[in-house]
């Protein structure tokens, strides 16, 4: 087990996969492996126990491959996930997992709060989103309203085709950039079409590079 799972030659299949997916290994009762990538992660370390009702969980008891949907109240997020356990002279030894972010939700607005009601932005209009003083900062062209969801619920409702999270207080809609800037230590600022400029910080520079062709 030690001799082929080790985190040196994990670390290198897990290139194989997108910046999407998150990469898990379990023995029979914890974690020994867990590649975070770009769009989710359920916080996991090596020794951390395997929760019930999780896909491990399900793979390890069932000692078969289970593909679903699981709930935020598991990890605080939601997610996809396929779990296939592995077997050794016949012994079942743990599961190898494959993360993937929730399917965008079936809307295509995001309400904020007004002075005297409410407001439904198209997704379309959002230029970006924002963290400030804590609260979630919706920005169109003609709006700008605040919403009580965090940044990260954001990033797994919001279509990916159009929303990538540039930086850990920003998403910025793809549609709404009118010029990337490179930057220091490889990394870049966007310039929108209302006339902010975004930072896209070191840690999503790969990942946005990736996404935009770039």
């Amino acid at each position: 087990m030690q001799r082929l799972t080790t985190s040196s030659l994990l670390d290198v299949i897990g290139e194989l996969f997108s910046d999407e997916i998150s990469i898990a290994v379990t023995s029979t009762t914890e974690y020994i492996y867990y590649r975070p990538s770009v769009r989710v992660d359920l916080k996991i370390r090596p020794g951390d126990p395997i929760k019930e009702g999780t896909l491990a969980n399900k793979a390890i008891v069932t000692e078969q491959k289970v593909s679903e949907f699981i709930p935020r109240n598991v990890y605080g997020v939601p997610y996809h996930g396929m779990a296939v356990p592995f077997h050794s002279q016949g012994k079942l030894e743990g599961c190898v997992m494959a993360i993937y972010p929730a399917l965008t939700e079936g809307k295509s607005v995001i309400t904020v709060k007004t002075s005297d009601g409410w407001k439904p932005l198209p997704f379309n209009d959002v230029v970006y989103l924002e963290v400030k003083e804590r609260k979630t900062r919706i920005v169109t062209n003609a709006f700008t309203g605040v919403h009580r969801k965090a940044l990260q619920e954001f990033e797994y409702m919001l279509p990916k085709a159009y929303f990538i999270r540039c930086h850990r207080s920003y998403i910025a809609n793809v549609n709404h950039i009118v010029h990337i800037y490179p930057d220091t230590h490889s990394t870049f600022v966007l310039e929108m079409d209302n006339g902010d400029q975004l930072p896209v910080s070191q840690s999503y520079s790969s990942y946005f590079r990736k996404l935009l062709g770039f």
